[in-house]
C-alpha cells in the first residue's frame, strides 16, 4: 500500500498540483478543493507550519551599513555630474536585517522547495504589471502564521464537508487554517 495517494496523476503533475494547493491555503487561508487533495494537502501543511513555529525565533538581529540612493521630491534618482558622466548619488545608511541562524535557514530552504512564489496584483490594476509586488511565502509563514500556533501542538488545518460536487458527485471540502 502506498504511503500517500496518487490522485489519479504522474507525479510530477501531482507534485506540481500540491504545491499550488499547499500554497493557496497558507496565502489565502483557506480554499475548497475534493475531500482526497484535502487530506494530502494537510499532511504538506501541518508540517510546513510546524517547522516555522519551531524556528519563529531563531533569528539574531544585526546593523548595517548599506548605501541608498538619494531621492528627489518627486521619488526620482538624484544625478550628479562626474567627468562628463550623469551619476547617481548615493548616501550611507544604518539598517537593522535578521540573520538566520542555521537551523531557520534550513527550514527556511526545506520550506522554498514545496512554496511557490506568490505575486500580488491590486484590485484596480488587474491584467497590468504595474504596482505588482512578490510576496515572501516562508517570511509570512514565520512573521504571520507561526506566531497563531505556539501554544497549539499540531492540528492547524480543519476540514469541513461542503457536499458532491455537482459534475461528478466528488466529495468537494473546505480545507481552512485554525
Amino acid at each position: 500500500m502506498a504511503g500517500y495517494r496518487k490522485l489519479g496523476r504522474t507525479s510530477s503533475q501531482r507534485k506540481a498540483l500540491l504545491r499550488n494547493q499547499v500554497t493557496n491555503l497558507l496565502y489565502n487561508g483557506k480554499i475548497v478543493t475534493t475531500e482526497a487533495k484535502a487530506k494530502e494537502i494537510r499532511r504538506i501543511a501541518e508540517s510546513m507550519i510546524a517547522l516555522a513555529v519551531k524556528e519563529k525565533d531563531n533569528f539574531e538581529t544585526v546593523t548595517v551599513m548599506t548605501k541608498v540612493p538619494r531621492k528627489d521630491k518627486d521619488g526620482k534618482r538624484v544625478k550628479d555630474t562626474v567627468d562628463g558622466k550623469k551619476v547617481t548619488v548615493y548616501d550611507e545608511v544604518e539598517k537593522e536585517i535578521k540573520k538566520d541562524m542555521p537551523s531557520r535557514l534550513h527550514a527556511r530552504r526545506q520550506m522554498l522547495k514545496t512554496l511557490y512564489a506568490v505575486t500580488e496584483v491590486p484590485q484596480d490594476n488587474a491584467g497590468r504589471k504595474k504596482n505588482t509586488k512578490k510576496v515572501d511565502m516562508t517570511q509570512k509563514l514565520f512573521d504571520e502564521i507561526a506566531p497563531k500556533y505556539t501554544s497549539r501542538n499540531g492540528g492547524y488545518t480543519r476540514i469541513v464537508k461542503i457536499g458532491p460536487r455537482k459534475g461528478d458527485a466528488a466529495m468537494e471540502v473546505l480545507i481552512e487554517l485554525v
